[in-house]
């Protein structure tokens, strides 16, 4: 009979997930050979190989791959066990993990940790900050309890609450603040600095402006809108940002802001969570702090003396 350890799935899995022994040994907090003892230890019990080991990286094989799939869903079960319970406590304690978008991050989580201090005394916030695709795969994963994102996401495992909707903003050079303001359509026609791959916000604006996203775009991509603000700051081209950004990322930019004639480009921001989490009917509580500290940020937007 096969003697597997939950401590050996969850090693497994790092190591599946890392591809490398050292960096999967540091994600679990232990070190290289004790994880190597482990992994030798369960293809032992099991009989058979479950990574190809190479110098420099390891492999699946094909039954580690097989095997890599139910030991998530096994991971994921026991961690919705511990949610359960959670779940049938009156208030929500413990620890919570959030994952973030980085177009969102900085400019809304002090004012929504603050609010959720005060609502959930002996919460435990553990925030993750990534784009879409990793918090999505970290989430179906039982790595998260639930992220903020822009969407739709239209993934059917997750469910999604649209919390509100959210302006993008034009950044120029200062010295075109008196310029007349282009439309969506002109931006095509300008040096349109972007998020690089991978962020949704980036596929937003290019979607708005109807620029095909496999349109040569060479040095005119940032990894960071505080980037993309300086550089329109040095007279580089001009960005869009969400209108929460705006405050944080132009003071301390020689830029000029202003909303676009005609339609306005915008997102709608949300929350996603496991169908099948314990938690669903805590993190819909969630949702609405999340909601009221977005509201608090862009009232103090609307209250502050934008540049045009």
């Amino acid at each position: 009979m096969m003697n597997l350890t939950l401590r050996q799935l969850r090693y497994f899995e790092s190591l599946s997930r890392h591809g490398h022994f050292g960096r999967a040994a540091d994600a679990c907090a232990i070190s290289q050979p004790a994880l190597s003892v482990q992994i030798r230890e369960l293809e032992e019990s099991l009989g058979a190989k479950l990574f190809e080991r190479g110098p420099r990286h390891v492999r699946l094989t094909g039954l580690g791959e097989e095997f890599a799939l139910r030991v998530r869903k096994i991971l994921q079960s026991i961690d919705e066990l511990e949610d359960l319970a959670r779940a049938s406590g009156d208030r929500l304690s413990g620890r919570l993990r959030i994952g973030v978008i980085p177009t969102i991050a900085p400019y809304l989580l002090p004012e929504l940790i603050g609010a959720l201090t005060r609502n959930y005394a002996g919460l435990d916030v553990n925030i993750r900050e990534t784009i879409t695709p990793r918090l999505i795969e970290e989430l179906e994963d039982g790595k998260l309890d639930t992220a903020i994102v822009a969407l739709p996401i239209s993934e059917p495992s997750l469910t999604e609450v649209a919390l509100f909707e959210e302006d993008m903003v034009l950044v120029r050079p200062i010295g075109d603040a008196d310029a007349p303001v282009p439309s969506g359509e002109a931006l095509r026609d300008m040096r349109l600095l972007l998020l690089e791959e991978g962020h949704c916000f980036r596929d937003q604006a290019l979607s708005f402006c109807n620029i095909q996203s496999s349109q040569p775009r060479d040095g005119l991509d940032g990894s960071s809108l505080s980037t993309l603000v300086q550089m329109v700051g040095a007279g580089i081209g001009v960005t869009l940002i969400p209108d929460m950004a705006v405050a944080v990322e132009t003071r301390s930019a020689p830029v000029a802001t202003s909303r676009l004639r005609g339609p306005q480009p915008s997102r709608t921001v949300g929350m996603i969570w496991r169908r099948t989490s314990p938690l669903a009917e805590q993190l819909t509580q969630i949702s609405e702090i999340v909601r009221e500290a977005a509201e608090a940020v862009h009232s103090r937007r609307n209250d502050a003396s934008p540049r045009h």
